[in-house]
């Protein structure tokens, strides 16, 4: 369970993740080009390209699916000639937003996607005990009331994510159609 007094600090706001779900990769370019929208006393936010090649092909991915190498045996992964585009991206990412699980961690990572899938806007949690994200996403909620904005809740008691977002101390993803 996290702290309720626990600042956060630091933000990363990902998109192109998954090369073809161009509404996150719109947005973080125009948030590169001028953050000011984004920015808040106190809070460094930061927003990211998360996977470019795959984004410039405007394909899921290059090599696998880069939201299912972020599991300790990819991240550990020797770099060699032949490692896999994503699971090298994979690292530096942890590297400059990690590491996962560690105190230095950023301390939320919000992933944009796209879908075909009729889930209009949604938000995914992986930790229903998560107090900041709870709050987080009360927040979110009222604040595009009259609105609908479902909740995902993909909690398994022993499953541990490798989705890109797991890398800070309160990963959300954040689904479009």
């Amino acid at each position: 369970m996290s702290s309720p007094c626990a600042r956060v600090r630091r933000v990363g706001l990902f998109g192109g993740t998954h090369g073809n779900e161009l509404s996150g990769v719109l947005l973080v370019r125009h948030w590169q080009q001028d953050g000011a929208e984004i920015q808040r006393a106190g809070v460094e936010v930061k927003p990211f390209l998360s996977n470019p090649r795959a984004v410039e092909r405007c394909s899921r991915y290059i090599d696998c699916d880069l939201n299912r190498v972020f599991d300790p045996e990819s991240l550990g992964r020797p770099v060699v000639e032949d490692i896999p585009y994503e699971v090298r991206r994979a690292q530096e990412i942890n590297h400059i937003f990690g590491p996962k699980g560690s105190d230095d961690a950023y301390d939320l990572i919000f992933d944009l996607h796209n879908t075909t899938s009729n889930m209009g806007g949604t938000i995914i949690l992986e930790n229903s005990r998560d107090d900041f994200t709870i709050q987080m996403v009360h927040y979110i909620k009222k604040a595009l009331a009259p609105e609908p904005c479902p909740v995902l809740l993909i909690e398994h008691p022993s499953l541990k994510y490798a989705t890109t977002r797991s890398v800070a101390k309160h990963p959300v993803g954040k689904y479009r159609m």
